[in-house]
């Protein structure tokens, strides 16, 4: 054992064998001698790093526990069973993409990512540390790694962690330049299988575009569609004020204290693709069927629902406009006054392959003004500058 200061605190450090950049050995992480599992990743990929976690799911031993570590470049995350029209701002998304930098955010472009497991919607960047835990399902508790991440923060000099009832990780803030409150650090997401159970979050360190994380999760469209399916619990956040590699060290540290040593400690870059199902798993995830089209069936509705008491912004038109989607296709769509006819060529067509409403809604026959001023709306509320990218 040696000690390892950290911003004037000492750290306990266990001896455990260095990490090094390797090929990502399926045959080493599903070997059933290797029961503690440790991998950080040295790729922004987020959709690498997805697909690593998922394949580590998969592969790694039933008795074993693994943590991976993982920064992504910016991007938004959302559930398996969300909705990316509700849950993303996808007009500030397609901004950003054209024009990266120019509305105070990142200068990168914003990636829309669907995950494979349940849960909200986050925003990633440079300035948060994901961190996943895979164990048996009888030794998975919602709070028993959070807790786990709360000890390395608390090691780091951030005693007033804790983990809610929510399973978050909050801070409590009560100094006196700045305003008390609880704020969110990290929230949690998970899949269970039969064999396996999985636990990942993002702890919120230095991220750059705090301020702004709120707009970019707000969907323009949110007022006029009802869907089915998880919604996300807005909740106000906080950064740690943390490094990431002290981060990234303080977590290691304390798995390795609940778990032992470790039998493998890697860290992996852009090879891991070498490994052929982390590729397939890749490209599903880059997938436009699976971004948009496993999108629970939603409405949208550019009047009042009946038994809706949401208030409604003021719209640039009088015509009323309803369409109903499930995997991404049109079932139903009507129009205020056309024939059922004219919008049918509409049904079946995927939401997120549709280009401009305005030209759409021409070819259904409704008048140049109103698909003019219809169809613009729809672009902006609907982000199909960046749907169709």
């Amino acid at each position: 054992m040696h000690r390892l200061a950290r911003h004037g605190r000492p750290l306990i450090r266990a001896s455990f064998a260095a990490p090094r950049i390797s090929r990502f050995s399926t045959e080493a992480a599903s070997h059933h001698a290797n029961k503690t599992q440790v991998y950080v990743s040295r790729s922004r990929d987020p959709l690498l790093n997805l697909s690593v976690e998922h394949h580590l799911l998969q592969i790694t031993p039933p008795e074993s526990t693994v943590l991976l570590l993982y920064v992504n470049a910016p991007c938004v995350v959302f559930g398996r069973n969300q909705n990316p029209w509700l849950e993303a701002n996808l007009p500030r998304l397609a901004r950003i993409a054209r024009r990266p930098g120019s509305v105070g955010w990142t200068d990168e472009p914003v990636r829309l990512v669907r995950r494979r497991s349940g849960g909200g919607t986050v925003f990633h960047d440079a300035g948060n540390v994901n961190f996943s835990v895979i164990c048996p399902p009888a030794a998975f508790d919602r709070d028993k790694h959070a807790e786990m991440v709360v000890r390395a923060l608390r090691a780091l000099g951030r005693p007033t962690m804790r983990v809610n009832q929510r399973h978050d990780i909050v801070m409590d803030v009560g100094a006196a330049d700045v305003a008390p409150g609880t704020f969110k650090v990290s929230g949690s997401a998970y899949k269970l299988t039969r064999l396996r159970s999985l636990h990942h979050g993002t702890c919120l360190l230095r991220s750059p575009n705090l301020a702004d994380i709120s707009g970019m999760l707000r969907s323009p469209a949110e007022p006029f569609i009802k869907a089915r399916g998880v919604d996300s619990v807005r909740s106000p956040v906080r950064n740690a004020d943390l490094d990431n590699a002290d981060f990234e060290a303080a977590v290691v540290e304390q798995f390795g204290r609940m778990h032992g040593s470790f039998d493998i400690r890697h860290e992996f870059d852009a090879g891991a693709l070498a490994v052929e199902k982390v590729r397939a798993g890749y490209e599903e995830l880059r997938c436009r069927g699976w971004t948009y089209g496993q999108t629970p069936r939603f409405t949208f509705c550019t009047h009042p629902f009946p038994d809706d008491p949401r208030a409604r912004p003021e719209l640039p038109f009088d015509l009323k406009m309803y369409f109903e989607a499930r995997h991404g296709l049109i079932e139903r769509f009507d129009i205020e006054g056309e024939q059922r006819a004219a919008t049918d060529s509409l049904v079946r067509s995927s939401l997120h392959d549709v280009h401009d409403w305005v030209e759409r809604l021409a070819q259904v026959g409704l008048g140049e003004k109103d698909a003019a001023d219809v169809g613009a709306w729809m672009n902006d509320v609907l982000g199909t500058a960046f749907t169709k990218a």
